[in-house]
């Protein structure tokens, strides 16, 4: 009896998990491979000289995006990695809470930035410029870089280091032919995902590059929601896809063919003191960092507090005043900001209860475990944008007719936050040394106590951090949530981006205001996260 209670529960976790990713995620996806199917549609679109120059320009930003990223954080990396110093974990979680950011609020604190110091205007005008987008992405990415290299960094055994510089080579030297070669596995997945979220951008793309600087992620939400050609929107959609999976092959099989076997020592063994020259270079990258991430917030608290009359509270008392309602927003910012709560709230349980039976089946050593993980990490490669226009249109046919439904927009903001559960519980459960449970069965404890007293207080923590990232990815999901959302029932990042689209210092000032808000409630959650952290390979 066991062992069958053990097969039903495996069968029902494989059933909930699949049929979850394949009417959310597999259904609306393929749905719009099936619309660019249209071979003289696909012909006339890719035939157009503006389709072109799109591409081209996604290319070519999310290249540079990635190299800038790479370029700033590896600095911000090794401090955080190979030294002591106070206050570590604090600037860990302050370059991380740009991540977690809604793109709407890190899009708005540069829409800050260039009103403080006079850069939207003529001679220099930022927004509206691929500057712009590339130093938005820079300072959404950096914590990829920081999290991810210092992470593999700070396990390094430094002897081949320590070598090189006794044969007379520089630290440079050293960086270069030494330490790089060393890093490339960590670089490569961080250049991945940095490169995936600059091709995939929406928010940042959508408001500071203006109707002159556009990607096919835009795009797409423009054929689809303003001018309503959706044979055009899935043909963009089918290319955007495309690139995707050929560059995350590409950077897999590369990879595969550098990955070298590394000796790995406790962080504690390796990171030191700063003396000399490491001290003012740990100062240096401090600085960097405090400036990329510090000034762009501190701009936008100062810029929500600005009301023409000096500083105060009065934008954030106009959320909730009848009479400073702005047209197009038919509720009170207030109110927008209850609607992300309680749907991020709803789309965290979600993504908690599925990313945990998902982490669990993922943990197996079997191929279902990791046919399990790649599944359920595909819709972080995926374009938010591309989902949720396929939920729109692959959701609206009975026995499946779930588009008009109020769960609709947690569930697409769950199917983010779902991997960032998935990841941490199944790498805390094949974290678990198998003695602990064999020391277990050995005294007696059925399989069933051995799960409850060994695994579930292990992977507890691992289950805090997850839906701690879930819940930060929901509260300020943009991309699908535009598609989804009713008018009646708008979001912060959809109540944000309506009021900077209409003129004068009111609108404004909610936005930033609300964008303040959305940017407090996203580091509580990175506060959680770093409180709760667990050791996950290859976490962010």
């Amino acid at each position: 009896m066991p062992g069958l209670a053990s097969r039903v529960a495996r069968v029902l976790a494989v059933l909930t998990v699949g049929g979850f990713l394949f009417v959310f995620y597999l259904l609306p996806v393929s749905s719009i491979l099936w619309r660019g199917r249209s071979w003289s549609v696909a012909v006339d679109v890719i035939g157009r000289g503006a389709t072109w120059r799109i591409i081209w320009f996604t290319l070519w930003q999310s290249i540079a995006s990635t190299a800038i990223t790479l370029v700033v954080g590896l600095p911000i990396a090794h401090a955080i990695a190979r030294y002591k110093f106070r206050g570590r974990a604090a600037l860990r979680a302050f370059v991380t809470v740009p991540f977690v950011l809604p793109t709407v609020v890190v899009a708005t604190a540069f829409l800050s930035l260039s009103d403080r110091f006079g850069l939207d205007s003529d001679p220099v005008r930022l927004p509206g410029t691929a500057w712009a987008i590339l130093i938005a992405h820079v300072f959404f990415n950096v914590a990829v870089v920081v999290r991810s290299v210092g992470g593999y960094w700070s396990q390094l055994d430094d002897a081949p280091e320590a070598a090189a510089r006794t044969l007379g080579a520089g630290r440079i030297r050293t960086f270069l032919y030494v330490t790089a070669p060393r890093l490339r596995p960590s670089l490569l997945s961080s250049a991945a995902i940095v490169f995936l979220f600059s091709f995939t951008s929406f928010g940042v793309v959508l408001i500071l590059g203006g109707l002159r600087r556009v990607t096919i992620e835009t795009e797409i939400w423009r054929y689809a929601t303003q001018r309503t050609d959706f044979e055009t929107a899935a043909t963009l959609g089918v290319i955007q896809l495309v690139v995707v999976v050929v560059m995350l092959a590409a950077n897999g099989r590369l990879q595969g063919r550098l990955a070298v076997q590394e000796r790995t020592r406790p962080p504690s063994e390796v990171e030191r003191v700063p003396t000399g020259v490491a001290r003012l270079g740990l100062f240096g990258a401090v600085g960097l960092a405090l400036v990329l991430v510090g000034v762009p917030l501190a701009v936008l608290v100062e810029r929500s507090m600005s009301t023409g009359d000096g500083y105060g509270f009065g934008y954030y008392r106009a959320l909730g005043n009848q009479d400073a309602r702005i047209p197009l927003l038919p509720v009170s910012g207030w109110e927008a900001v209850g609607n992300s709560l309680s749907w991020a709230v709803i789309a965290t349980l979600i993504a908690t209860v599925v990313g945990t039976v998902a982490g669990v089946v993922s943990s197996s050593r079997r191929r279902l475990g990791r046919v399990t993980d790649i599944a359920f990490l595909l819709p972080l490669g995926t374009s938010a944008v591309l989902v949720g226009f396929g939920m729109l249109i692959a959701l609206d046919d009975a026995p499946i007719d779930f588009r008009t439904r109020w769960w609709i927009v947690p569930v697409a903001q769950a199917l983010i936050g779902v991997p960032f559960v998935m990841r941490s519980v199944s790498t805390a459960l094949r974290s678990i040394d198998p003695s602990l449970r064999e020391a277990a069965a050995t005294m007696g404890a059925s399989p069933r106590r051995v799960w409850r007293e060994v695994d579930v207080p292990i992977a507890s923590r691992a289950v805090v951090v997850g839906a701690a990232f879930a819940f930060a990815i929901s509260v300020g999901e943009f991309g699908a949530t535009t598609f989804l959302a009713r008018p009646q029932r708008p979001t912060v990042p959809t109540a944000i981006f309506r009021l900077l689209g209409r003129p004068g210092d009111l609108a404004f000032g909610q936005a930033m205001a609300l964008s303040v808000i959305l940017m407090l409630i996203t580091g509580t959650a990175v506060l959680v996260i770093e409180k709760m952290r667990v050791v996950v390979a290859g976490e962010l």
